[in-house]
């Protein structure tokens, strides 16, 4: 869990501004942190993540690349096998497609093909998700299939203090992390951020609200439209336990299955496409684990099994929202 921290410990920041933080502070403390990707650089990337850090530490350690995925990928590989801490940017989560072999048969298979003898500690950040009406591809949830290969962590924070906590985490992990951003929170969520050199460990879940009537269970984007959707519920006294994964690799069963003992009832929220979506792997793991303490069959509130709309307001249809997830509590809570 996040550590308490006095105001005086703390500065207001946006996720943008507290990823730059991570990213600074990172780079301050351990000379084999390097940083590169498409426009990072100069630039300091398309939502400004790296913004200043190039003048700060050097061409040497924060540097463009071509618009090269794969290569991308490939190069950080080598550069995490021959002892330094790659931070690779993916510019957005859509563009990581042609990366894939290099992800698939590499990034997660080095400590399994060399029985231990050597790790990669390598990151992959990337924007995702919906909700600012951007071109095809920019706004795609390809987090199931990261989750699914073997020795690759994935991490998606929503709020501004767990992007800087988790960040620093992932980039100090022995092994390969997938770290996805949700393009809508860049800036439109402002906390108090601890300072300095702060933690959120992988793995452990925050439990967001509490209720003793429903489970409602998501991560990144999908937390906002969660809590307001448990307000709503609230009103016509609904006790509503909001559970942001944080990881969904590794996965904290344990607070899943603790809740799901408490409220019986379950719902599940992610932008992805509904098929084989990371939904299920919960909805699976919790029919697995605690299928007796359930009280009604879990709902899956997802996207469409179809490519993500680009620009238009059809986007407000496909991604969840708050009206669509308090359906679902109120059609578990009537069941």
């Amino acid at each position: 869990m996040t550590a308490t921290v006095s105001k005086t410990d703390t500065k207001t920041m946006t996720m943008v501004a507290a990823i730059n933080d991570a990213l600074d502070l990172a780079l301050q403390q351990d000379d084999t942190v390097h940083i590169f990707g498409e426009d990072v650089g100069v630039m300091g990337g398309v939502f400004r993540a790296t913004d200043g850090l190039q003048a700060r530490y050097g061409v040497d350690r924060v540097f463009d690349t071509p618009l090269a995925e794969a290569a991308i990928v490939g190069m950080g590989i080598g550069m995490g096998l021959a002892g330094l801490k790659p931070v690779a940017e993916i510019q957005f989560a859509g563009f990581l497609y042609p990366a894939l072999d290099q992800v698939l048969s590499h990034l997660g298979r080095y400590r399994h093909r060399t029985r231990s003898r050597y790790h990669l500690p390598m990151v992959v950040r990337a924007p995702y998700g919906g909700g600012v009406h951007t071109p095809e591809q920019h706004a795609d949830s390809p987090e199931a299939i990261l989750a699914h290969t073997p020795g690759i962590k994935v991490v998606i924070p929503s709020t501004p203090a767990d992007a800087k906590g988790l960040l620093l985490s992932a980039i100090n992990d022995p092994d390969p992390v997938f770290f996805f951003e949700a393009i809508k929170l860049y800036r439109s969520v402002k906390e108090e951020v601890p300072v300095g050199d702060y933690r959120v460990p992988l793995g452990k879940a925050r439990l967001v609200t509490e209720g003793d009537d429903v489970t409602v269970i998501c991560y990144g984007g999908m937390v906002e439209v969660a809590q307001k959707a448990a307000a709503a519920a609230r009103t016509a006294g609904i006790g509503v336990e909001v559970i942001d994964l944080r990881t969904l690799v590794p996965l904290d069963t344990e607070t899943i299955l603790d809740s799901v003992q408490k409220t019986g009832r379950v719902v599940v929220v992610t932008e992805a496409p509904r098929t084989g979506g990371f939904h299920s792997e919960i909805s699976a793991t919790i029919a697995e684990e605690a299928i007796e303490c359930l009280r009604a069959p879990i709902i899956r509130v997802t996207g469409f099994d179809a490519p993500y709309p680009p620009f238009t307001a059809i986007e407000d249809v496909y991604r969840p929202n708050a009206v669509r997830v308090a359906k679902a509590i109120k059609a578990v809570m009537g069941y």
